[in-house]
């Protein structure tokens, strides 16, 4: 006995909800992921040079951890 799936086509608009949905989704990560890089520049400006050399770091590096 031979188990098969019949293929159904999906609902109307099930797609186009899903795809909406997952551009959605999509745009809230960007958003967050901005978000978390925001925060982590404003954080390391506020260190000194010093308190920056500890973590082996200098001021041109923030950016570049920021986009990581």
């Amino acid at each position: 006995m031979a188990a098969t799936e019949p293929t159904r086509a999906a609902p109307f608009g099930a797609i186009s909800t899903f795809r909406v949905s997952r551009m959605l989704e999509d745009s809230l990560a960007a958003l967050a992921g901005w978000n978390d890089a925001r925060i982590t520049r404003k954080s390391l400006g506020r260190l000194s040079d010093r308190e920056l050399d500890d973590i082996g770091l200098c001021r041109g590096d923030i950016d570049l951890i920021a986009r990581r």
